[in-house]
């Protein structure tokens, strides 16, 4: 008898098991070819949007020809950069502070400190030449990303050339490198949280947020580096240059574009142009994206026009990461200008065959761009030079301005300019959150095909894909009772449709209470990320640098994902006979849920599951969860926050429900949102009665 209901058993478990295997949750098969590169989807999407952009700019400069045609030009990019970077702080006293001085062979250095803005400290080291005739060119030198800054015997190299030839250098360190590092053991004066595109993008995302930017601060302080230049009587002030490599070459044309008093200006390995930066590597760390760039109309071309007739060098190489073609099409827009000028001698481009490097060639062109420009004669050859040791480079007593002085961080400096209370009514604030995420009304039709299906006791799970806003398809699971129902929820997962999906599951407590259930990968998630693309800037494997993608172009992911969301409620009511759909949001997808049941009255409730943080808190928190940002709306503080989202949908009954462990999450705002009804259900960790909320959410 034990034998046979041994065999009988081994029987049925053999016959189970098939059964259990064939529920691929997956929509997307391997060999659909059209279908395969979801995780580069969000990418692609943003690139075209983003070429549509580019290619009128092209349009309206190619009408560009005469002088006052470029004048005209000149004009609408002044206003378009101070546009997208805003309006700077007021010039207050430098209190510059000589820390020290050294003294070497033909030169001596005076190590300076001084205070961009009120607080917020910037440490520099002035080289000057021996037996200075009177007054002499000046060049600011701005680092790449080298963690210790112009310390780095690349960027000694160059500094120490230029000084043997006569020029005043002053090289200052960016926030976040050098001794100006954000995120560190003040014991050993290591970074925390790894190099400088991290220190720039980690409170760069945050300066965002608030409505302000990394670029903006970083613009600042290489303007109030000007004032102190010009503020030394060594200096000629009609005779100022700027250079910089790499990242430096980023903020050396853009401070050289916001401040006409530097004369000549000569970035070096990082001007391309944007369509072959989006081709190749994509857009790069925080400081270097402004805010909508893109979408108002603004290229990498333009930090150069804007100058004309000034001079302007660009410094390239070959096999750079800023891609050659980019600079050669650049190069061909901005001769245009100086031509247009009557000044072609003032503009050139060296290249080299090199990758992202300083070569030889480009560094005795950069000497002799300056020696003409800043009309400072002398022999343009690189000289051999013994590089200076840390010691003497050191400007602060601890090596690092925050233990030296009490000084701000960008995180603080964020926080004061995010607004303490939001002016303007609800219905305002809500229109605002449509403008600012980029959010974009469902067209009429919506294409769907089905993939698949297979049966469950009560019900079927269906697997369909839907045309999404762009040039993709996004994946979604259909969960049908096998009794027919008009009633329907969308269930949306950070983690992707199928974490809640298998026996036993939320969506299966959901559909057997009489509810069809759409669960989709919304791009970026699931079947649809994590991205084939992860850039300088990736935390934890969260991609900030595809955040920022959509930030040039006046988009935001939130806003792409809200406007997919309303499009998966077309398909439930219109191919499935839906009349009354909820939808219930998971972690940071409440971001999603508030922002698309805002624009769509047709969502008829919602329920949030330990919902993220307002971006407010998100903000305030010195050490926040990167895998917030991608849900966050650059810009949104000084109009709205996601409170207010909620607090829009309180004649809807929200439901939101907080576990323990998520606590330390909970929405500054939130109790205030919510219908009295609801303020009850606040914090449940017990699996039992956060089912019973959310049946009593579905039949109330």
């Amino acid at each position: 008898m034990f034998k046979f209901l041994f065999l009988t058993t081994l029987a049925l478990v053999f016959w189970f098991l098939p059964a259990q295997a064939q529920e691929d949750l997956k929509v997307i098969q391997p060999q659909w070819v059209s279908f395969t590169d979801g995780p580069n989807a969000l990418y692609r999407y943003q690139t075209r949007q983003a070429f549509a952009l580019l290619e009128a700019r092209e349009k309206a400069l190619e009408k560009v020809q005469t002088q006052a045609d470029w004048e005209d030009w000149q004009v609408q990019i002044k206003s378009r950069l101070q546009e997208v970077v805003g309006p700077f702080p007021e010039k207050t006293p430098l209190e510059a502070e000589i820390t020290r001085r050294v003294q070497k062979e033909g030169f001596r250095m005076e190590h300076i400190v001084f205070q961009s803005q009120p607080g917020f400290f910037v440490s520099g080291s002035l080289f000057l030449p021996d037996d200075l005739p009177g007054k002499a060119p000046a060049i600011i030198y701005c680092s790449g990303h080298a963690l210790e800054s112009y310390r780095s015997s690349t960027y000694q190299h160059v500094i120490l050339n230029l000084v043997k030839k006569g020029f005043i250098v002053f090289a200052f360190d960016p926030v976040g490198q050098g001794e100006r590092l954000e995120y560190f053991d003040p014991a050993t004066n290591e970074p925390t949280i790894g190099g400088p595109t991290k220190q720039h993008s980690y409170p760069g995302a945050q300066a965002f947020i608030a409505g302000t930017s990394q670029a903006k601060y970083m613009i600042w302080d290489g303007i109030r580096a000007v004032d102190y230049l010009v503020s030394r009587s060594e200096v000629d002030q009609n005779r100022i240059g700027i250079t910089g490599r790499s990242g430096g070459g980023t903020q050396s044309a853009y401070i050289a574009a916001f401040d006409s008093r530097i004369y000549a200006s000569a970035p070096e390995n990082y001007i391309t142009n944007f369509r072959r930066l989006l081709l190749t590597h994509g857009p790069q760390d925080a400081e270097q994206n402004f805010y909508r760039g893109i979408a108002a109309g603004l290229d990498q071309p333009d930090l150069l026009l804007v100058r004309a007739p000034q001079p302007n060098l660009m410094i390239t190489t070959t096999r750079d990461i800023f891609n050659i073609a980019g600079a050669r099409e650049t190069r061909q827009q901005v001769q245009r200008i100086y031509d247009a000028y009557g000044h072609s001698d003032r503009f050139d481009m060296v290249e080299d065959d090199d990758g992202h490097a300083s070569t030889l060639k480009n560094r005795e062109a950069m000497y002799a761009f300056f020696q003409k420009h800043l009309d400072l004669p002398g022999s343009f050859k690189d000289q051999n030079i013994d590089t200076l040791t840390r010691e003497e480079l050191q400007v602060t007593p601890t090596g690092q301005v925050l233990s030296s002085y009490k000084g701000k961080t960008i995180h603080e400096l964020n926080q004061e300019f995010a607004p303490d209370k939001v002016a303007g009514s609800l219905a305002e604030r809500v229109n605002h959150s449509r403008v600012l995420s980029g959010y974009r009304e469902p067209g009429e039709d919506v294409e769907t095909m089905m993939t698949g299906r297979f049966q469950r006791e009560g019900y079927t799970v269906e697997k369909h894909l839907m045309k999404g806003e762009g040039d993709y398809w996004v994946p979604f699971l259909l969960m049908k009772p096998d009794i027919t129902t008009s009633k329907a929820v969308v269930y949306l997962d950070p983690d992707g449709k199928e974490t809640d999906a298998g026996r036993g599951g939320t969506m299966e407590e959901l559909v057997k209470a009489g509810h069809m259930v759409l669960a989709p990968d919304l791009l970026n998630t699931g079947e649809m990320g994590n991205g084939g693309f992860t850039g300088d800037s990736n935390f934890q494997g969260e991609s900030y640098n595809l955040w920022f993608g959509s930030i040039l172009i006046g988009r935001s992911i939130v806003g792409l994902h809200a406007g997919d969301v309303n499009r998966l409620v077309k398909v439930l009511q219109e191919s499935q006979g839906a009349d009354e759909i909820k939808s219930l949001a998971k972690g940071q997808m409440a971001a999603v849920l508030l922002h698309a049941a805002n624009y769509n009255p047709d969502i008829a409730s919602i329920a949030l599951i330990d919902p993220m943080v307002a971006y407010k808190t998100l903000v305030e928190q010195e050490n926040y969860d990167p895998a917030n940002v991608a849900y966050t709306v650059a810009g949104a503080l000084p109009y709205y926050d996601l409170p207010d989202l909620l607090k829009n949908l309180a004649n809807r009954n929200p439901l939101v429900l907080e576990s323990e462990s998520a606590e330390e999450m909970a929405l500054p705002g939130w109790s205030e949102s919510l219908p009295a009804s609801q303020k009850m259900s606040r914090q449940v960790s017990d699996p039992i009665e956060r089912s019973a909320y959310l049946q009593q959410w579905l039949n109330p």
